[in-house]
Parts: structure tokens; C-alpha cells; sequence
């Protein structure tokens, strides 16, 4: 019997991005997951920029399956200033995207900040370099570098001490790297922030709970659902990285019953989930394998990776086999669903380390070329191994 594969996808960030389309053909992918980053939050994609891009990919032997990611604009996230013309936009986005044949469309609802690293090059000691995220520097930017008002009620004494005597060792020079890293935005992340700009944006959040921007999140799915819907596209939620709260800002797609109430609500088959075992194996009350088989019908783009987090609250992205999440669990849940499929789910290995040449090679932070192509061999090898026992 001749199973099929999942989608193999490499993202790109288009032609500024320092790994070519040829690279990626090499590395073994043939799908990519890109997006029009050259276009402000809030404006229209328009059908010309969007056919230019899937002929470019195309070119390069390659398809471009995926929309990572539509951003949600902040005045369609808070429901303030221009957001009835965002939405307007949104869906006539979305309506050039699925008259181009796009039927994969990946967004987030994380208030203003996108992914949060603290680290771009922590070392391992195998000479890997890879991202981390460190709770006690995410206090010192808070209590110290931006100086949140109500930040210390965040944090307990011993992480408040900790900070101060982490930030005490820190030269002006960490502290502008460590400010750099959380607000000018990391790939994908649409837009970067001064201190200034970010302070007044954490000011539009400050009457939005996690309630608020959870019915903020819907009335946003109301409206662009049925557009979605009448193209044949899944928009594709991806959760909160990392999946808690961080400066007072909530966080409201973190565990598994965070996306029960976002697909209760709105049960349209339009209504998908990109299940990103990174984002969500960082908490360990998160069953990566229960939430792949509860949610494997919703799923329509995987992100595969591994983190290996610490009892404090850190993590480091690890190896994709390795780490905390069980990633072969996961796999076999997805392989199952995608017998079930007629079009194959695509998969991405999702960031990677700097190694060999990579570390001398530019590329954006996370997206280095052979520590995902390793990631990439890894999880083929893994799913080819799990269908041959089949």
C-alpha cells in the first residue's frame, strides 16, 4: 500500500532573505511558506505582488503552499483606530490569495509583540548556537529597561532579586542587545518597536484581558470566515510564543483548551490550527500527543520543533528529535490524518541551529540553512520509518 507524505515546506522571506530558493530546492523541501513582508500591516495584498511571488517560487522548481503569516493588524487586535478598514483589507487579501490558488493561510492574535527570544546565539557544547528564552533577563527588561508600572506584581521576590542582581552584571552593551532582541521584531515578526513606541502600545492593552482579546479574536473570525470559506482557504491560527502571559499583555492560545474555545465558538471548517509543538510544548501541562489527536481535523500546517525548558521558566530550541517535545508521538498522529487527507498537510522544521557553515553564513535569526535542512532529513527519515512499520 502506498502511504502519503506530508508536505515538505521551507520558510523563505523572499528575496532579501539571505537562503536562496535554490538552497532550499538542495536542502530537499518542495513547498514554501512565505509571505508578502514588504507590505505594511493593515494594507492589501495585492493579486499582481501575490502571482509575482508564486512565480518566483516556481521558477525555482519549488510551490508556495503556505500564507506565513496574513498579519493581523494592532487596530484590528484592540478594535481601535482604522480597524473596520483592516478588515476590509484583510478579506480583500484573502480573496487575492484564493484567487491565486492559496488555500493555506496562517495568522496570530498576539498582542503586539510576535515571538520573544532574549538570546539569538546562546552556545551549546557541541558548538550549536540557538535561541533561549531567559525569564530572569524578560524581568530585567520589565522592571529595569522598561520600567513597566505594574511589572512588579508579575514577578515573586526571589525573581525580583534575581533580576536585580542579573542586571547589575549587565554593561550598557547587553542591555541595548537584550532591548534589541525583544522590540525590533524577529523574523516574521511584521513589526519592530523603540522603548517609546513600545510603552505606548502596551497603553492600548491596558483595558484588554484575556476575555476581551479572546471576543476580539472572534468578531475578527466572524468577519473574515466566510470569505475564507467561500475560497476553500484554512486560516491557521498559530499559538502564543512562548504560550503565557509576558509585559501585562495576555496571551489567549496557550493550551488545549484555549483552542477548544476558539473552534467551539466558530466550528466553520475554515477554522484551523497551525500545531506548533515549540510553542506549545514550552509548558509541561501540555500534552503535545492528546492535543495532536484532539485537534488533528484542525490542523492544516505543522510546525516541528523541540524546546528543552528548565524548571524556571527558560527554555533553548533543542535538536528536533530531542528536547521536551515527543515529537515521534506527534508524528504518528498527523501521518494518521494525512492517509485521511486529499491534499497532503504541509510541515515545516520550524527554526534551527547555526552550525558548520551556518555560523559563518548570514541569515535570519532561527532560520539558518543546514541546521533546518538536518531538521528537515530527520523528520522525513522519521516519517518514512513510521509508515515502513505500518
Amino acid at each position: 500500500m502506498k502511504h502519503q507524505l506530508l508536505r515538505q515546506s521551507f520558510r523563505w522571506y523572499g528575496p532579501a532573505d539571505p537562503i536562496c530558493l535554490g538552497n532550499i530546492r538542495q536542502a530537499g523541501a518542495t513547498d514554501i511558506v512565505s509571505a508578502l513582508h514588504q507590505i505594511p500591516n493593515g494594507a492589501v495584498w495585492p493579486k499582481e505582488a501575490i502571482q509575482q511571488r508564486i512565480d518566483e517560487v516556481a521558477a525555482a522548481g519549488l510551490c508556495w503552499s503556505v500564507v506565513e503569516s496574513l498579519p493581523v493588524s494592532e487596530d484590528i487586535k484592540t478594535r481601535t483606530g482604522s480597524f473596520e478598514q483592516h478588515l476590509d483589507n484583510y478579506k480583500k487579501s484573502l480573496r487575492n490569495l484564493g484567487g491565486c490558488g492559496i488555500q493555506v493561510v496562517t495568522y496570530n492574535f498576539m498582542p503586539i509583540l510576535d515571538w520573544t527570544r532574549t538570546d539569538l546565539d546562546f552556545q551549546l557544547a557541541e558548538g550549536y548556537t540557538t535561541l533561549r528564552f531567559d525569564k530572569t533577563e524578560i524581568a530585567v527588561f520589565d522592571l529595569f529597561l522598561l520600567e513597566r508600572p505594574s511589572a512588579i506584581q508579575d514577578y515573586s521576590d526571589a525573581e525580583i532579586e534575581g533580576a536585580k542582581q542579573r542586571f547589575a552584571t549587565m554593561d550598557a552593551a547587553k542591555c541595548q542587545q537584550l532591548m534589541d532582541n525583544i522590540l525590533k521584531g524577529l523574523p516574521g515578526s511584521e513589526e519592530g518597536y523603540t522603548m517609546e513606541e513600545f510603552r505606548a502600545m502596551l497603553q492600548t492593552y491596558e483595558a484588554i484581558d484575556h476575555h476581551q482579546l479572546r471576543a476580539h479574536l472572534l468578531l475578527f473570525l466572524e468577519e473574515i470566515l466566510p470569505v475564507a470559506a467561500s475560497y476553500g482557504i484554512k486560516m491557521v491560527i498559530h499559538p502564543d510564543d512562548p504560550p503565557f502571559d509576558i509585559f501585562g499583555l495576555p496571551r489567549i492560545l496557550r493550551t488545549a483548551s484555549d483552542a477548544r474555545a476558539i473552534f467551539s465558538a466558530l466550528p466553520s471548517l475554515s477554522n484551523g490550527l497551525c500545531f506548533c509543538t515549540g510553542s506549545f510544548g514550552v509548558r509541561p501541562d501540555n500534552d503535545l500527543a492528546a492535543m495532536a489527536a484532539e485537534f488533528a481535523d484542525r490542523t492544516h500546517f505543522l510546525h516541528l520543533r523541540s524546546t528543552q525548558r528548565d524548571g524556571e521558566g527558560n527554555f533553548y530550541e533543542a535538536n528536533h528529535l530531542d528536547g521536551d517535545a515527543n515529537i515521534p508521538e506527534v508524528l504518528k498522529v498527523f501521518i494518521e490524518e494525512n492517509q485521511k487527507r486529499a491534499v497532503p498537510i504541509p510541515f515545516r522544521p520550524d527554526h534551527g541551529y547555526r552550525m558548520l557553515d551556518d555560523l559563518s553564513r548570514p541569515a535570519n535569526p532561527g532560520y539558518s540553512l543546514i541546521g533546518r535542512l538536518k531538521g528537515l532529513a530527520e523528520i522525513r527519515g522519521l516519517e518514512r520509518g513510521i509508515l515502513a512499520m505500518k
